[in-house]
């Protein structure tokens, strides 16, 4: 979930699990756009500004922090009339229009996002219609609409569904059901059990990590704020004929791929294998929310250990992965490996209104606007936007929409 999700490169990302390594020195470019002070983060959200957005409020609220209200205001001004969101718009006082993407993703992020804060049922409404207005016929989503479906997409679409109250296995299009995409998606036991992004142009499936820690939650009909599961048993692969055993397939696939050395990897054209800390954040609340919490013990001790540097160098996008990730399995987000995920999360945006006492948080903050030119955190997309300038100019902006989503473990 991430990954679980995101927009273009994070998002892709995310996003975000940015393939990037973790400390590496490398410093933001100028935003083209001016950050709008509701906003979290201090980089470029051209291709992550909602995704980035949905999953900061959606931290802060699995801790008890109530989020400013401007930032909130940010989130509902961004949707469009027919109650889709786009990665971003600049001027939200313009009318959306055809040449305005708007996509899956962030519209089912920021559902998620409203949801749990409560008091937005018609922008819920509105984005669930039209959610629902671009299924595909096999019962799943792609990114944008009309898009191929994809296991990330329909699975952060699922999840936008659950958290509106609605019952996924009943929005079908065709006669099917996103719990139908995601099994066509889910490979066999002999190919390990993982779930593919998409098929390629042959139609054969090849197992993706990141896909796979998004479909667990979605066959699982789980959103990006899972909770560990009650039983505390590990999977066993079987065929997948049904969502549940897609699921517990997909998670098997997980455990083994994180036993080794405690996180998943990641590979960037010509360069070494590297830790992928977003996936490894994704996949720990997939494990928990398949198997119980036990089942995350090692990637969430290894994030503990590691990923602290990461998320200060990626922002908001990535403190609120690890935020997840410790709310999937019953850990303090205010003391992760020394570092108070909360706090750091709440520093890269406007400061939140007030915290629940029971789980330690600050209460009532001073709203004056904080002095964004001197943080030192940047969203989740930052770092790998220093990458992404010289994989666009090789590959076009078509990779940065799908690159997220079509990494390979």
């Amino acid at each position: 979930m991430n990954v679980r999700r995101s927009a273009a490169v994070l998002a892709a990302t995310a996003v975000i699990g940015a393939a990037t390594p973790a400390v590496a020195a490398s410093p933001s470019p100028t935003p083209s756009v001016a950050i709008p002070s509701g906003l979290y983060g201090s980089t470029d959200p051209t291709y992550d500004g909602v995704w980035r957005q949905s999953l900061a409020l959606l931290a802060q609220d699995t801790a008890g922090v109530r989020p400013a209200a401007k930032a909130v205001d940010w989130l509902t001004g961004q949707q469009c009339a027919n109650g889709s969101f786009a990665a971003f718009r600049a001027d939200p006082a313009k009318a959306c229009d055809a040449e305005l993407m708007v996509d899956t993703n962030s519209t089912a992020a920021a559902v998620q996002a409203l949801a749990a804060l409560g008091g937005h049922d018609a922008a819920q409404r509105k984005a669930v219609g039209w959610l629902k207005s671009v299924q595909n016929a096999d019962g799943g989503w792609g990114y944008a609409p009309g898009g191929a479906s994809d296991t990330n997409s329909t699975s952060v679409v699922v999840g936008a569904l659950a958290a509106a109250g609605e019952k996924p296995a009943e929005v079908v299009k065709g006669g099917k059901s996103p719990y139908d995409a995601l099994v066509k998606l889910a490979l066999p036991c002999a190919a390990g059990g993982a779930f593919a992004y998409q098929p390629d142009k042959q139609g054969k499936l090849a197992a993706n990590a990141d896909a796979t820690a998004a479909g667990v939650l979605g066959a699982l009909g789980e959103g990006l704020a899972a909770k560990a599961a009650a039983q505390s048993a590990a999977a066993a692969c079987a065929a997948p004929g049904t969502p549940q055993q897609a699921a517990a397939n997909g998670a098997a696939y997980l455990a083994k791929a994180v036993a080794e050395d405690g996180y998943l990897t990641s590979v960037l054209p010509g360069a070494e294998n590297q830790p992928d800390y977003g996936n490894t954040a994704d996949a720990v609340v997939a494990l928990a929310a398949q198997g119980g919490a036990e089942q995350a013990r090692e990637p969430l001790a290894w994030l503990q250990r590691n990923a602290t540097a990461w998320a200060k160098q990626n922002g908001p996008a990535a403190y609120a992965q690890l935020v997840l990730a410790a709310h999937a399995t019953g850990t303090d987000p205010r003391a992760f490996g020394g570092t108070d995920l909360v706090a750091a999360l709440n520093a890269t945006g406007p400061a939140p209104q007030s915290a629940d006492k029971a789980t330690g948080g600050l209460q009532r903050e001073d709203a004056d606007e904080k002095d964004r030119d001197g943080k030192d955190s940047d969203d989740g997309f930052g770092v790998w936007w220093t990458v992404g300038v010289f994989l666009v100019a090789g590959i076009g902006i078509g990779f940065l929409i799908s690159g997220r989503r079509k990494r390979q473990p």
